[in-house]
């Protein structure tokens, strides 16, 4: 997988890089457990500009793109985003997206490194379509806004306001079985502010709204300077991704596998839409959801602690010296603590004892179940105020 390209925020003070895949970004500004108070409790940005961008322009585009991912595209409205998932022939997971689609556009940004080989796949089925697919990683940065004083932010800037914070309805027709739309508006300079699903850092009102700015590469110090001055305060990867992890929001690559299907991680009635035409692996989809049995599925593990280390994505969960899963993105968390999403089989139970890297392990309850009883996974799950209120949160901590 080709490295991303490294950030210019990196020179920002304090800035320490992360490593693995996220190495071309900062893991945090000084002080990661305060910089995911600011989230949970204000507003921060976060330099997620390693992301990769794809630009696909021409007028097949959302067709073209209908016909070859697990998303009803086909006429998506100028100023909306969605997800979608490339499968490979047997039903696994190969790509994950954010689609936007502005100005004549389809733009899709994408896990680091991987926009290259989902470029290859792309031009791979153009044949006599009218689409022009290319990288724009080096011409594009990806910023996110967190926090419950997120709009107060936008205002300050003086961005375009976003109708709402939560996704957009999907209109009842041809589409219904699709997954959630989230607003997208332009900026005038060029680029966008997106709406995004929120995160969890167990404020008051149990989300975090968040959105993402994408603007010119060369622009990213100057916008980074003017939300710090609007009163965003620049927070680190980690912060970010305990906030997700809370929120059993699964990424491409460090929670799922070669063999991981949509269904284990909650995609479906997200990034999957149920009742389009033909698309690769779609046969897999049908048939899993049909029997409402995927072989594994997406949890929230609490760790013992008993070791500053924590482990790293692949390693396995056992119960009785048997793998019964794999660990995927681990965390810090301000207040969970040591936390980590992993797939483990359907079989086991939230009553199993489970252990990972010889340490004791405690399932999270399982929010409420979807249609082929995967985890719902739209950034709202319940249990999360029954679980503040046994760790005997207080007041909410001010940053």
């Amino acid at each position: 997988m080709p490295p991303a390209m490294t950030s210019p925020l990196l020179q920002q003070p304090g800035a320490v890089p992360a490593d693995g895949v996220d190495s071309a970004v900062a893991a945090h500004y000084g002080d990661p457990l305060r910089e995911q108070r600011v989230l949970a409790r204000a507003a921060g940005w976060v330099d997620r500009s390693h992301r990769g961008v794809l630009a696909v322009p021409g007028p097949d585009r959302l067709s073209w793109l209908h016909d070859l991912t697990s998303q009803y595209l086909r006429g998506l409205p100028d100023g909306t985003a969605t997800q979608t998932l490339v499968l490979s022939p047997h039903g696994h997971v190969e790509h994950h997206a954010m689609v936007t689609e502005l100005g004549g556009t389809a733009w899709l940004d994408v896990e680091p490194g991987t926009a290259p080989a989902l470029l290859a796949y792309l031009e791979s089925m153009r044949f006599m379509l009218r689409v022009e697919p290319r990288d724009a990683s080096g011409e594009w940065a990806i910023l996110s806004l967190v926090g419950p004083r997120t709009a107060e932010v936008l205002a300050a800037l003086g961005l375009p306001a976003l109708p709402e914070l939560a996704p957009t309805s999907v209109p009842r027709s041809a589409n219904a079985a699709a997954g959630p739309r989230y607003d997208v508006v332009s900026l005038a300079g060029g680029g966008w502010v997106r709406r995004m699903p929120p995160l969890d850092g167990l404020t008051s009102t149990d989300v975090v709204a968040a959105v993402d700015v994408a603007i010119p590469r060369e622009l990213a110090p100057q916008v980074a300077d003017r939300l710090t001055e609007a009163g965003a305060e620049p927070a680190g990867l980690w912060a970010y991704e305990a906030l997700r992890v809370a929120a059993r929001q699964p990424r491409l690559g460090l929670d799922t596998d070669h063999r991981t299907i949509p269904h284990e991680m909650g995609w479906i009635g997200t990034a999957v839409h149920l009742e389009k035409g033909c698309y690769r692996g779609q046969e897999t989809v049908a048939r899993v959801h049909n029997l409402g049995r995927p072989p594994r599925r997406l949890v929230l593990l609490h760790l013992s602690g008993q070791s500053e280390d924590l482990p790293t994505p692949g390693e396995p969960v056992e119960s009785a010296g048997r793998a019964v899963g794999r660990v995927g993105t681990a965390v810090r968390h301000h207040e969970l603590g040591q936390i980590a999403l992993a797939l483990i089989k359907r079989s086991v139970s939230d009553h199993h004892e489970l252990t990972v890297g010889g340490a004791p392990v405690r399932l999270d309850p399982d929010p409420a179940p979807g249609a082929d009883g995967a985890a719902v996974t739209a950034g709202v799950a319940p249990g999360r105020v029954a679980r503040a209120a046994a760790l005997g949160r207080a007041d909410p901590i001010r940053p």
